[in-house]
């Protein structure tokens, strides 16, 4: 069951996350991959497959999209639920002796699902297969049910409970598979980030996350010099900005996802979505170097390097400034002690085994450097990114360096990073 792909028509939910394009895209490749596993079955039993397709401005168009070799039908009128009980019983009446409905939205699904499905409907009348969000990523019958697709309150929680009830009703035993998850809303990013497609399609990119609350002023620049090299894909993570943050983000075509506050979250957040080979994690008013994305592919692939970051240099013109540029450059090489404002960079695979940034209200990339440094060394690119000078600009050079190294000492001394994250906050 399928709907053709128009974009604003397909993976509405999304959309605020993905645009409208972005989010035909994912469906496109949803779809592919639900289809490969299909034919995959139908290679080796003796099945037919049929795509039910909804929306579709005529016959020529389905089949540029999905291709020859399947039976395409349209789904016709009704609610979902009339479409499905209408898909079955033709199927039945043309001579199926178990027939399996499946959406196009689970990547978790495979060919096995589909043929343990078919091997239980040898015997058995009913299989399941229950979603994450409460419906069902499978259903399949030895034999016409159309019980089973009335009075369900489809696109609800409860899709899965109704139909469980009505086989009851029927006195129908219902064999139930494993729970897997479908790819509906933002949330589900995480899911299609893990698979094979996935990650087949980000192999020697780069994605950009960016964590941001209200950062309307700096984020278009940050953009924009992102935008000037080829990247794979640039996610921004919102934490509850008050500006127009996320409506810039959006503007510029960036995956725009919601999260908590607090940097570490947010950086978590992006990291479970993104499906390049290579994470920059890059503050909202620093600007990457030239031709960032060879710098981080080229210094990740030196012996022995697990993470880098790009020299360090503040914008604006100040008493102090060069001293604190050099001597935070010499500590990142000489210490392999890198921080957040200069850009940190990874491969996805990496950053996994870490396991993320540590949860924490500050010193998150503080934490995260020391932690990469058991994996290998850490390697500074040779290119600056420019990061903002507000607050040296605001408090002054010196006072905002003793702030700042009074954290590292209070870090390094144990006390908690909630309450270094309260002083700090109140400077």
């Amino acid at each position: 069951m399928l709907k053709y792909p128009q974009p604003g028509a397909v993976k509405t939910r999304m959309i605020p996350a993905l645009g409208a394009r972005r989010a035909c895209e994912l469906h496109r490749a949803l779809t592919a991959q639900t289809l490969r596993g299909a034919r995959g079955l139908a290679a080796d039993v003796e099945v037919e497959v049929e795509a039910r397709v909804a929306g579709a401005p005529d016959a020529a168009a389905v089949e540029a999209w999905l291709g020859a070799g399947l039976s395409i039908r349209e789904q016709g009128e009704g609610d979902l639920g009339q479409r499905m009980e209408r898909a079955v019983r033709e199927a039945f009446e043309s001579g199926a002796g178990a027939v399996v409905v499946i959406g196009g939205d689970c990547p978790e699904l495979t060919a096995g699902h589909l043929a343990s499905a078919f091997e239980v409907l040898e015997n058995g009348d009913v299989v399941l297969g229950p979603a994450a969000d409460g419906g069902y990523y499978l259903i399949g019958l030895r034999g016409p049910r159309p019980e089973l697709f009335r009075g369900i309150t489809w696109g609800g929680a409860e899709v899965r409970a109704q139909t469980l009830a009505a086989a009851r009703g029927l006195g129908v035993e219902v064999v139930e598979f494993e729970l897997l998850r479908d790819v509906d809303v933002p949330e589900d990013l995480a899911v299609w980030a893990q698979t094979p497609a996935a990650q087949s399609a980000g192999r020697d990119g780069v994605s950009v996350i960016i964590p941001a609350r209200n950062e309307a002023a700096h984020l278009p620049a940050t953009l924009a010099a992102i935008r000037r090299e080829a990247v794979h894909e640039v996610i921004v993570v919102d934490a509850g900005s008050g500006d127009a943050t996320a409506a810039v983000a959006r503007a510029d075509e960036a995956i725009v996802l919601e999260s908590a506050a607090g940097r570490a979250a947010q950086l978590n957040r992006g990291a479970a979505v993104a499906t390049g080979e290579f994470l920059l994690f890059l503050h909202a008013d620093t600007l990457p170097p030239a031709d960032f994305p060879a710098l981080i592919r080229a210094t990740l692939g030196s012996d022995g390097v697990v993470g880098g970051a790009f020299e360090f240099k503040i914008a604006g013109d100040f008493r102090g400034r060069e001293v604190i540029e050099r001597g935070t450059n010499r500590r990142a090489r000489n210490r392999q002690m890198p921080y957040g404002d200069q850009g940190l960079f990874v491969k996805r695979e990496t950053f996994a085994q870490m396991g993320g940034f540590p949860d924490q209200p500050i010193m998150e990339d503080y934490e995260f450097v020391r932690r990469l440094r058991r994996f290998g060394r850490i390697a500074i690119a040779p290119a600056a990114a420019i990061t903002s000078g507000r607050r040296w600009q605001r408090h002054g050079a010196l006072a905002t360096t003793l702030i700042n190294q009074l954290m590292v000492l209070g870090y390094r001394l144990g006390v908690a990073p909630a309450r270094l994250a309260a002083w700090y906050r109140r400077e």
